[in-house]
């Protein structure tokens, strides 16, 4: 895998567009900034990646449950979790060019686009407001989400009651969330629509601290596990002063971006600020009656909390290799990979015939056909027959497909096939009626 501070970020962006993987929202329309579509590879890609976390977050895992909340919450919701009050950023806006910038982000109060001299900042809440109903007043004020932690915790008695789970345990749910960013920069990386994936883990306040760093470790691990350079990773605890209104400690897994280090997830020690806040405002119990001291407690939390578009944009920067290779004419071509874990890639198999002879393609699409009933793969496969042969296993080098199967003249002759691996570009033989057996193995690492 190449380097991740020597990938130019326009290629990139430019692979995403032109593979199907990213476009810009509303393209034709001139686009809407920081906003963006996953196309047919990145909307498999998502799901993917989604689907492992949900697998070992939840399924894996006995003290675990999940839940899909709304969007759109009760305003009260915001008021009692402190996010009206001070889910603030410092802005400043240009009385020349009106852009806005964030303060934290300036060295000097001068325009970064005009130079201008720029005035005092003003706190500016993160938070998209609307209104709910066919009547616009004050009454009738919403908000989209910003995080899905507030869903989980108003919904605490229930899941408790229903679910029967004793502490330590956790309410695991993945979902969109937005914020009305000032800036926006680097595609997927900060964007005011994303997609976050978090879990709240309920504890007795005496372990709080040994199950921060547990998840510390398991975050890290789950990060690492979908292929990820560890050379390229590191954990940095936060500072006193950069700590949020709720939190006792935090620590955030960072990735190194080719413009350096930036977050990709985050773990924070909640304590029990979220649960007991809720509790008074609606004279609602939130708490835990623990058997064993009988007693009632109120838990704290620990929230590992991993971006779902982040996690993306590192994958296809780690993935992203290119490299020198030789052709069957003796030829040196550039050969552009993206050797992305088989666990989350986009396309599992790609079935190519490798002319449109007629008898080729049958046997094709009948290998196709098998193994899309097939309940041993399980993963989108892909047929193309578009193209000449390597002009296609380019293509699915590129899209990051771990392996081809073709279909020659010698299939007609002894009923086998070529499987071709992305990264070593080894071919084998192998009988059809052996290809599930001899496929399984190769698309886990």
């Amino acid at each position: 895998m190449s380097d991740s501070l020597s990938i130019d970020l326009a290629t990139i962006t430019s692979l995403c567009k032109r593979r199907g993987f990213i476009f810009q929202s509303s393209e034709i329309y001139g686009g809407i900034e920081s906003i963006w579509d996953y196309g047919p590879l990145g909307v498999e890609l998502k799901n993917n990646i989604r689907q492992h976390w949900w697998n070992h977050i939840v399924w894996k895992r006995s003290d675990m449950v999940g839940l899909d909340s709304s969007i759109i919450m009760h305003p009260n919701t915001w008021e009692t979790s402190g996010h009206i009050s001070n889910f603030n950023d410092p802005l400043i806006e240009c009385s020349s060019c009106n852009k806005r910038w964030r303060n934290d982000e300036l060295e000097k109060p001068i325009c970064p686009s005009c130079n201008n001299q720029l005035d005092e900042p003003k706190m500016f809440n993160l938070m998209f407001k609307t209104q709910m109903g066919p009547i616009t007043e004050t009454s009738s004020e919403i908000y989209l989400r910003p995080e899905t932690a507030q869903g989980i915790f108003v919904n605490f008695d229930n899941v408790l009651k229903s679910s029967r789970k004793k502490i330590p345990f956790g309410i695991a749910q993945a979902g969109k969330a937005f914020r009305n960013e000032i800036t926006t920069r680097n595609f997927i990386f900060r964007t005011r629509e994303f997609e976050i994936m978090e879990l709240e883990y309920f504890v007795n306040p005496s372990d709080a601290e040994e199950w921060f760093n547990y998840w510390n470790t398991e975050s890290l691990k789950w990060i690492q596990s979908l292929g990820i350079d560890e050379s390229n990773l590191r954990i940095r605890q936060h500072q006193d002063s950069e700590l949020a209104h709720y939190s006792k400690a935090t620590s955030d897994i960072e990735y190194k971006f080719p413009w350096g280090w930036g977050e990709v997830a985050g773990i924070a020690n909640r304590t029990d600020y979220d649960l007991k806040s809720h509790s008074a405002a609606t004279n609602s119990n939130l708490s835990y009656f623990n058997e064993s001291e009988k007693t009632h407690i109120t838990p704290y939390v620990i929230e590992p909390t991993f971006g779902l578009d982040r996690i993306i944009f590192m994958l296809l920067v780690d993935a992203y290799t290119s490299e020198e290779v030789s052709t069957s004419t003796n030829k040196i071509e550039q050969r552009v990979l993206l050797k992305l874990n088989p666990i989350i890639t986009p396309i599992k198999i790609a079935i190519l015939p490798l002319s449109k002879k007629e008898s080729l393609i049958e046997i094709a699409q009948g290998i196709y056909n098998d193994l899309v009933s097939s309940n041993t793969i399980v993963g989108r496969i892909e047929y193309d027959d578009t193209q000449s042969i390597g002009k296609r296993y380019r293509r699915q080098d590129e899209i990051g497909t771990p392996l081809c199967i073709t279909v020659d003249f010698q299939s007609l002759e002894d009923q086998t096939v070529t499987i071709r691996t992305r990264d070593s570009m080894d071919q084998i033989r192998s009988p059809i009626n052996s290809l599930v057996t001899n496929i399984q193995g190769k698309l886990t690492i």
